[in-house]
């Protein structure tokens, strides 16, 4: 069975390595040439290394639309495609491509929340319940016949790259399953989903981590912990200088006299990251544990406190 993988994000890294752990051959990898993966947020360039290490032929472009994609796959004639970690649908000619047919996860119980960022929004949205669905590709978003689904937790400590890991688990154990299922020579159908009354999820874009401070503070520690890295991150705007923050605690049950977004102060910790400023929410107030800019870089706790900040964050 000749196997073509397509990715970039990092949450495919843990199944293609647990695939070539079981001496199962991939043929060739389409990933995104380093420009484009300089605008992608989790890219790495792990997987030109893994290609050089396993002897897999690897190449680089930057749509999987373009001609020279729909060639290369062509040329590589493969049975079976597994993607990844990709953000563009794969058009109808290079899903007709592969004898077997074309696979892929959504970071998300399909058929809820179909769509661009899924975990995300989920953290976002104060979701304590995530997943991963592997299915047959077609031609519209995240509706293809379903192979299989895992649902995990998301807690209160997680951030986007906590539940990432949980996803590339999930990817590595799908993606295995199925593999072997069809070195039998199993027929693997999958299962048409329900539609759901749901809107497909807006993609991001960096702008959209301004915080509102006119929010409660579990909702912006939420927002924080949904945006920090390895993506853009959360920010504001402090006596006119733009911060991004990174790492953050609350406390909700609380009533403060303050305006959201001033600094109330300071708070202590022998750690030297666990310290910070509290900062008043609409109700509640966060301590900020990590933040960075232009002129300071990224700094934590101890570092944060002496720098002495005074002031009201603005959105």
């Amino acid at each position: 069975m000749r196997i073509v993988w397509i990715g970039f994000h990092e949450e495919g890294i843990k199944a293609l390595e647990g695939v070539l752990s079981e001496r199962i051959k991939i043929h060739a990898l389409i990933t995104l040439n380093q420009l484009k993966m300089k605008e992608r947020s989790a890219s790495t360039h792990a997987y030109r290394s893994i290609c050089e290490r396993n002897g897999i032929s690897y190449y680089e472009v930057d749509s999987i639309k373009s001609e020279t994609a729909y060639n290369l796959l062509k040329n590589e004639k493969p049975d079976l495609v597994i993607v990844l970690g990709w953000s563009e649908i794969l058009p109808a000619r290079l899903l007709e491509i592969p004898s077997i047919g074309t696979v892929g996860t959504h970071a998300a119980m399909l058929p809820h929340n179909r769509g661009s960022a899924p975990v995300n929004w989920a953290i976002l949205r104060g979701e304590t319940t995530g997943g991963n669905t592997l299915m047959w590709l077609n031609e519209k978003v995240d509706s293809g016949k379903m192979i299989e689904q895992i649902s995990f937790p998301i807690t209160i400590y997680d951030t986007c790259k906590t539940v990432y890991d949980k996803v590339s688990k999930t990817n590595d154990r799908m993606i295995r399953n199925l593999i072997a299922r069809l070195l039998t020579g199993e027929k693997v159908p999958g299962k048409i989903l329900p539609e759901l009354q749901e809107e497909l999820l807006p993609r991001r874009k960096p702008k959209d981590g301004l915080i509102c401070w006119e929010q409660p503070a579990k909702q912006i520690y939420d927002f924080v912990r949904a945006l920090t890295e390895p993506y853009p991150g959360a920010f504001s705007y402090l006596n006119g200088d733009k911060w991004m923050i990174w790492k953050c605690s609350f406390l909700s049950e609380i009533s403060l006299m303050k305006r959201p977004g001033e600094i109330i102060g300071n708070i202590y910790s022998t750690e030297k990251y666990s310290g910070g400023i509290a900062v008043a929410c609409s109700s509640g107030m966060i301590c900020i544990h990590e933040m960075e800019n232009e002129a300071y870089g990224k700094i934590g706790g101890k570092e944060i406190i002496e720098l002495g900040l005074k002031g009201i964050f603005e959105q």
